[in-house]
Protein backbone atom coordinates (compact mmCIF):
# COMPACT_ATOMS: atom_id res chain seq x y z
CA UNK A 1 0.00 0.00 0.00
CA UNK A 2 1.15 3.62 -1.04
CA UNK A 3 1.32 5.75 2.33
CA UNK A 4 -0.13 8.74 2.23
CA UNK A 5 -1.74 11.32 4.72
CA UNK A 6 -5.32 10.60 5.41
CA UNK A 7 -7.66 12.84 7.47
CA UNK A 8 -10.55 11.70 10.11
CA UNK A 9 -11.75 12.02 13.57
CA UNK A 10 -10.80 10.09 16.98
CA UNK A 11 -13.67 7.98 17.61
CA UNK A 12 -12.96 7.49 21.18
CA UNK A 13 -9.15 6.89 22.88
CA UNK A 14 -8.61 5.10 26.13
CA UNK A 15 -5.70 7.04 27.37
CA UNK A 16 -5.04 4.66 30.51
CA UNK A 17 -4.99 1.99 28.21
CA UNK A 18 -3.05 3.52 25.64
CA UNK A 19 -5.32 3.34 22.55
CA UNK A 20 -8.35 4.05 20.39
CA UNK A 21 -9.87 4.25 17.07
CA UNK A 22 -9.78 6.90 14.37
CA UNK A 23 -13.08 7.25 11.97
CA UNK A 24 -12.43 8.33 8.22
CA UNK A 25 -14.50 8.15 4.95
CA UNK A 26 -10.58 7.67 3.51
CA UNK A 27 -9.85 4.03 4.89
CA UNK A 28 -11.24 0.84 2.66
CA UNK A 29 -14.48 -0.27 3.44
CA UNK A 30 -15.35 2.57 6.14
CA UNK A 31 -13.13 0.33 8.68
CA UNK A 32 -12.10 2.33 12.21
CA UNK A 33 -8.10 2.61 12.06
CA UNK A 34 -7.08 1.23 15.23
CA UNK A 35 -4.59 3.77 16.91
CA UNK A 36 -1.64 3.17 19.45
CA UNK A 37 -0.72 5.70 21.77
CA UNK A 38 3.11 5.29 20.09
CA UNK A 39 1.87 5.96 16.83
CA UNK A 40 0.81 9.86 18.00
CA UNK A 41 3.82 12.85 17.05
CA UNK A 42 5.34 13.73 19.45
CA UNK A 43 7.07 12.86 22.93
CA UNK A 44 6.31 12.30 26.65
CA UNK A 45 2.92 10.70 27.23
CA UNK A 46 0.79 11.06 23.71
CA UNK A 47 -3.01 11.18 23.74
CA UNK A 48 -5.59 11.98 21.79
CA UNK A 49 -9.01 13.03 22.63
CA UNK A 50 -12.56 12.04 21.10
CA UNK A 51 -13.34 14.13 18.28
CA UNK A 52 -9.63 15.72 17.41
CA UNK A 53 -9.53 15.67 14.51
CA UNK A 54 -6.16 14.33 13.00
CA UNK A 55 -4.02 13.36 9.73
CA UNK A 56 -2.29 9.79 10.24
CA UNK A 57 -1.06 7.29 7.60
CA UNK A 58 -2.27 3.67 7.92
CA UNK A 59 -1.31 -0.28 7.27
CA UNK A 60 -3.25 -3.34 7.28
CA UNK A 61 -3.54 -4.85 10.96
CA UNK A 62 -3.51 -8.11 12.32
CA UNK A 63 -5.97 -7.49 15.56
CA UNK A 64 -8.75 -9.62 14.69
CA UNK A 65 -10.80 -6.62 15.89
CA UNK A 66 -9.66 -3.88 13.31
CA UNK A 67 -8.65 -4.26 9.72
CA UNK A 68 -6.12 -1.08 9.66
CA UNK A 69 -3.93 0.05 12.41
CA UNK A 70 -2.75 3.86 12.41
CA UNK A 71 1.45 4.05 11.64
CA UNK A 72 1.50 7.72 12.30
CA UNK A 73 -0.82 10.35 13.78
CA UNK A 74 -0.89 14.10 14.44
CA UNK A 75 -3.34 16.36 15.24
CA UNK A 76 -4.77 19.33 13.03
Amino acid sequence: MTERHRTGTVRFFKAEKGWGAIASPHVPRGCDVWVHFSAIDGEGFRVLTDGDRVEFRYEQARQDSFRYRATWVRKL
